[in-house]
């Protein structure tokens, strides 16, 4: 339910205050928006009197954000943000149908994006918009149609298209004398590299393999990719996806550290919003990730 009509602000007067808030001056905002001071300074003074709140103060000849106008500016902004988004995909779907998609940056780059130029060729009226999360989020007040999750059936209010299970292997420059290792243990000897966001990946190797250990802690990165980087230059064992792993390998640049494959704690799912119809672009995408994925 849409809230009380008192409480909608014009979105001229919004505009007016969010260049404001950024500006730090009426005369900047006005030039900005082509309109002039006293229209920007009524715009501003209406909207403080219907929500009741002073949200700008005058410090000289600059204006200065109230506490109240500091957190009501970053709401003003991602709602107008995500208007303006909204605004743009009903003007081109009536012509071509927009897909809008978060993805996991390493899943993106290793497995989606080598694959979509065959989606792009099967349905050309379709435009797929990517933007990276590293977390999964909310998709109810985001802008996007559907995300690439990475875990278990556990995210409230969507549906879900399971893709792979992860599996994970260790690697390493070519250069690191022994590998691969035949005992997992010798692994414990080497610097070992960790993901923010798996940070009991490793001592989950170790007990997989038969060899269950505190292991030493290492470099931490917030990507797969960075990790494998940092593997690739000789500072130490990453414990990567095999999508990620497997061009480094074919092509040398990675080894092997130990011949042993793990299950990780988690698989990849694609989901999106259970409260509304999926979109006929999430639709079509849906059937091609699904024939994608058979057998993976």
């Amino acid at each position: 339910m849409i809230a009380p009509r008192r409480y909608l602000p014009s979105m001229s007067a919004l505009l007016a205050f969010e260049a404001c808030a950024r500006l730090g001056s009426a005369t900047q905002a006005a030039t900005e928006l082509s309109l002039t001071q006293s229209a920007i300074s009524r715009q501003i003074k209406a909207l403080e009197g219907q929500l009741g709140v002073q949200l700008m103060s005058r410090q000289g000849r600059h204006l200065k954000l109230t506490q109240a106008g500091t957190e009501y500016v970053r709401e003003v902004r991602d709602i107008v943000g995500r208007l303006a988004q909204a605004s743009l995909n009903a003007a081109t779907e009536s012509q071509t149908g927009v897909l809008t998609l978060a993805i996991l940056p390493a899943f993106g780059m290793h497995w989606l994006a080598p694959r979509l130029s065959e989606f792009a060729a099967e349905h050309r009226e379709i435009t797929v918009n990517l933007s990276t999360r590293l977390q999964p989020f909310s998709l109810g007040a985001s802008r996007f149609d559907a995300a690439i999750h990475f875990g278990h059936e556990d995210w409230p209010g969507v549906h879900y298209l399971p893709l792979m299970p992860e599996i994970v292997v260790s690697v390493c420059t070519p250069d690191l004398q022994g590998a691969p290792f035949d005992d997992p243990q010798a692994l414990r000897a080497h610097p070992l590299l960790h993901l923010e966001t798996r940070p009991r990946a490793w001592s989950r190797w170790f007990e997989a393999v038969g060899a269950p250990c505190d292991p030493p802690h290492g470099m931490m990165f917030d990507q797969f990719t960075t990790m494998a980087q940092a593997a690739l230059h000789g500072l130490g064992i990453a414990l990567l996806p095999t999508f990620v792993a497997d061009p480094y390998l074919k092509d040398g640049q990675l080894v092997l550290a130990s011949d042993k494959t793990t299950e990780s704690i988690g698989s990849y799912y694609l989901v999106w919003p259970d409260d509304r119809p999926a979109p006929p672009p999430l639709v079509a995408f849906c059937e091609w990730l699904a024939g994608q994925t058979q057998g993976a």
